[in-house]
Parts: C-alpha cells; sequence; structure tokens
C-alpha cells in the first residue's frame, strides 16, 4: 500500500536518488530548477509516496512571484518511481499538494510540465501566457492553476525565486557579508 505524507529530513536522500533514477543528471540543468536551487521548498508543501517504508514518489511546491511582485508556487519536480507507475501515486502526490497549498491559502500554482497529463489537475496554459522565466522554456508547457477566485486573472512579468535561502547558502552569505566564518550548524544536503 502506497502513502503519501509529508517529507521528512531522512527522505532526502532517497529523493534525491529516485529524482536521479526518473529524471537523470539533466533534471539540474532545467530552467525550473534556477527558481529552486539554494532555496528551501515551501513550509508543509514538500511531499513523498512511501511503499514499504521506500520512497516511491515525490512532488514538492516552492516560494516564487512574478515581477509585478505577485505570489505563486512553483510545482516540482514530480517523480514516481518506474515500478510504481500507472498505479494513481502521481495523481494522489498532486491532489494532496494541491489541497494543502490551497488549504494554506495560496492563490496559484505554476509548473513545466506536460499540459496533457497536468490538465485533469486543472492546470493549463492559458493561465500562464503573460509569464516567462529566467531562461529557455517551452511556452505550451508553462501551466497554471488558480486556487482561488480572486486570483482569476492569470499572472504576468518573469517570475523569481522568493524563498527562503537553503542553510548552507545563507551560512556562506552571512560569512560573506559580515567577513567570518560560516557557523558550524548541522548543513541539510542539497536537494533538487
Amino acid at each position: 500500500m502506497v502513502t503519501i505524507r509529508h517529507e521528512r529530513v531522512g527522505d532526502i536522500a532517497a529523493r534525491d536518488a529516485l529524482l536521479d533514477r526518473c529524471l537523470g543528471q539533466a533534471r539540474t540543468a532545467v530552467t525550473s530548477e534556477r527558481l529552486r536551487e539554494r532555496r528551501l521548498p515551501a513550509q508543509g508543501l514538500s511531499f513523498v509516496a512511501t511503499e514499504h517504508s521506500r520512497v516511491v514518489g515525490t512532488v514538492r511546491l516552492w516560494h516564487v512571484a512574478t515581477s509585478r511582485g505577485r505570489p505563486a508556487l512553483l510545482l516540482g519536480p514530480l517523480a514516481v518511481d518506474l515500478d510504481c507507475r500507472n498505479r494513481g501515486v502521481g495523481a494522489a502526490l498532486m491532489e494532496r499538494a494541491i489541497a494543502e497549498a490551497r488549504g494554506q491559502g495560496h492563490r496559484e500554482i505554476i509548473l513545466v510540465g506536460d499540459a496533457a497529463y497536468y490538465a485533469r489537475f486543472g492546470f493549463s496554459a492559458s493561465r500562464t501566457g503573460n509569464l516567462a522565466l529566467p531562461g529557455p522554456f517551452e511556452p505550451h508547457r508553462l501551466l497554471g492553476l488558480a486556487l482561488i477566485p480572486d486570483a482569476a486573472t492569470a499572472p504576468a512579468g518573469l517570475v523569481r525565486a522568493t524563498g527562503i535561502p537553503a542553510p548552507e547558502f545563507a551560512f556562506a552569505a552571512e560569512a560573506a557579508t559580515s567577513h567570518r566564518q560560516p557557523s558550524k550548524r548541522s548543513r541539510l544536503p542539497r536537494a533538487a
């Protein structure tokens, strides 16, 4: 039986290995990664699917905003282990992520992905026609979903990262600006 739950720190290595198996090392070269790198995912919006204590699926949401400062969430990557595909695991992860984002009062979610797959959750390229990403992307794959009625108008402008810097990068920035060595606090592993 597959269980969907919040990601834990102990899941990160298994999650990264899953992403490498499903998406390959090239996953870090995509434009949407520029919005995730050196950032923490949105609080309470990282999920894993587990089966017999093994991570078999993952999805995370990240804080972003348009050039006009309109907040949104970036979803991704969504990945499901090869031996668990076509069992509804990806759909369960998506439904949980959308429901929790809506429950937290977020306005909208954007993602880069296959329109045919994500349309079943309400995502559409018509929601993102006036958005641009900080690098190359295929406009028909940039999709959006309004979570609340006042998000009825589509966002516009360049999407930029607004989330909290990951600790290993925050410590380095602090040290650079204060001319001190970074503290010896434990660092979280970098996650995709």
